[in-house]
């Protein structure tokens, strides 16, 4: 049932183009072949050079998502996270796909405030 699948939510900040999830806790309707195929087609549409991940909300990832992360680096692009949960973040520590992929926490609501 592909009307069960997730949406990716796209947004652009600055120079950074931010893909978030709907704040789902666990990502378990992620259908990786397809994200990948969105993700590719606008990373090569829009020219993205900085690619960030909005996880806001995300308790838990599949792990095809994080070779997905490391893999669009082979396209040229910058792979950011953004506001990792503790457990999001201990499991990028342990792989060390964080010295691969920045990962911050930010307020992307800082710039609808100002």
């Amino acid at each position: 049932m592909n009307n069960d699948s997730l949406k990716l939510q796209v947004y652009q900040t600055g120079e950074v183009t931010v893909l978030g999830f709907g704040g789902e806790e666990i990502l378990h309707q992620l259908d990786l072949a397809e994200c990948r195929d969105q993700i590719v087609k606008l990373v090569k549409d829009s020219n993205c050079k900085v690619l960030a991940f909005d996880l806001t909300g995300v308790r838990l990832v599949p792990s095809g998502l994080l070779g997905l992360l490391t893999s669009l680096r082979e396209l040229g692009v910058e792979v950011q996270i953004f506001n990792p949960s503790d457990d999001v973040r201990e499991v990028l520590e342990i792989t060390k796909l964080d010295q691969l992929i920045k990962v911050k926490n930010i307020d992307l609501n800082a710039e609808d405030q100002a």
